[in-house]
């Protein structure tokens, strides 16, 4: 085989809450994926939510080039004209298959659907009901024996979609770790509710661990291990308070592992700047495929093969509009500053309304619907959890000079619809009950 095949591997909301990252959660499959291959540390999502960033992976555009800036069932969808990671790879003689759970739309405005699976570019799509990590990696085990059967000359893309690590985590109770075993993360407080919660998503997270070991035994088993480039990756943070949904590096930061025998050296880990957009394209040179232009995103196979020429990345651009509320934001985050700024009045900390109605959520309501204010900016050299805001300070003046600056030249290049206005959307149904019983931010602020 001359080209190797691309096994992808993608869960719902895990951030880098897994044990090679240094988290205190049994995951022996990915961490032993990532010994064998090359784990990403500073490696982020422009978007802190499911479709919108999930749409940057295989399009390497921001959400406001590619279209979906909120999800995909609330009736945000890619523009027609997008080139997506399937397409392109189809295109460049491979066969794609989807597998699993999927959150992206494309050519489909103001629809309700969750994905658009053939139209994405794939030609095979395997649904699995429920899109839990056991029965995913069933389907996967079937289909790689499959393609070690057949006589296809093809290399093969598979995507794989997983509900884990989202919520609701209930029904890994069985699987739970011990509450009093936890240590929140520093930026969240160490109260009973907290613990109780992360208890039970650090069952999910197992369940995705054994999912994933489960499809690399397959792998393995098949035969298809050497000629095959295995990814790992999510789409944004953790969904606990003060991570996903907000541009804080806890929703930002994600996961990322990539294992190919034979062209990635193992053991090795990447602290270069990165952004979920640069992924495409990286693939893409990877495969030998054509890569479209006007990305936002480059390559960084170079990196990755220690080209001499290879030049880091010094920054990225973030943002949130929809999600199941309008809460607008645009940041820009460089290896030492963030700088976020806030369109509407609205809480200092959006909770959305899985997160909001959590055990975790519960304990931080008071602290975090508070008004938000203008601009933010972090030094997150010294404030690593970003919690002294820097924007009115005239020591740092300068900085949130030139940061704003470069958001606002992102925001008119990017012709962003937040230059025209109140961007129309909607909002998740659920909340009405939460308003109605007080809890919400804006019946607080009544």
């Amino acid at each position: 085989m001359n080209r190797k095949n691309i096994l992808f591997l993608i869960s719902h909301d895990t951030g880098r809450y897994l044990g090679c990252y240094g988290k205190s959660v049994q995951t022996p499959a990915i961490d032993a994926l990532a010994e064998e291959g090359v784990r990403f540390d500073n490696y982020f999502c422009p978007a802190p939510q499911c479709s919108p960033s999930r749409a940057s992976i295989i399009s390497g555009l921001y959400p406001q080039n590619h279209g979906m800036i909120g999800l995909s069932h609330l009736g945000f969808s890619m523009k027609a004209a997008v080139t997506t990671l399937p397409m392109a790879l189809g295109r460049a003689g491979y066969d794609t298959a989807l597998i699993g759970f999927s959150h992206e739309t494309i050519d489909e405005p103001n629809s309700a659907i969750r994905s658009s699976t053939y139209k994405l570019g794939y030609d095979e799509v395997l649904p699995v009901p429920g899109d839990r990590a056991p029965d995913v990696a069933e389907r996967v085990a079937a289909y790689l024996q499959e393609r070690a059967d057949g006589e296809r000359e093809r290399p093969f893309f598979a995507s794989v979609g997983f509900f884990e690590t989202h919520r609701d985590f209930d029904e890994y109770e069985p699987v739970a770790d011990p509450s009093d075993s936890i240590l929140p993360p520093a930026y969240l407080p160490d109260t009973p509710n907290v613990r109780d919660d992360f208890a039970l998503l650090h069952g999910s997270v197992k369940t995705l661990d054994q999912g994933i070991g489960r499809i690399l035994s397959a792998l393995e088993a098949s035969g298809l291990s050497d000629d095959t480039l295995v990814v790992y990756t999510t789409d944004h943070g953790i969904a606990f308070p003060r991570a996903k949904g907000t541009l804080m590096d806890a929703g930002l930061e994600t996961a990322l592992i990539m294992r190919g025998p034979g062209v990635l050296e193992g053991g090795t880990v990447v602290d270069s700047l990165l952004c979920n957009v640069d992924l495409m394209p990286t693939l893409l040179e990877f495969a030998g495929a054509d890569i479209p232009s006007g990305l936002d995103g480059r390559s960084f196979w170079g990196l990755l093969q220690k080209e001499k020429e290879y030049a880091a990345r010094d920054h990225f651009f973030s943002e949130l509009t929809w999600h199941d509320l309008y809460h607008p934001m645009r940041g820009i985050r460089t290896e030492r500053y963030k700088y976020i700024r806030n369109f509407e009045d609205g809480p200092s900390v959006y909770l959305p309304l899985d997160i909001h109605v959590s055990l975790s959520g519960q304990d931080v309501r008071d602290g975090y619907y508070k008004p938000n204010v203008p601009e933010e900016l972090y030094d997150l050299s010294h404030d690593p959890l970003e919690e002294h805001n820097l924007a009115d300070d005239p020591g740092h003046a300068h900085i949130l000079q030139e940061l704003r600056g470069k958001v606002e030249d992102w925001m008119k290049r990017s012709d962003d619809r937040l230059l025209s206005g109140k961007v129309p959307g909607i909002a998740a149904p659920e909340w009405q009950a939460q308003f109605d019983n007080g809890t919400a931010y804006g019946a607080k602020r009544g």
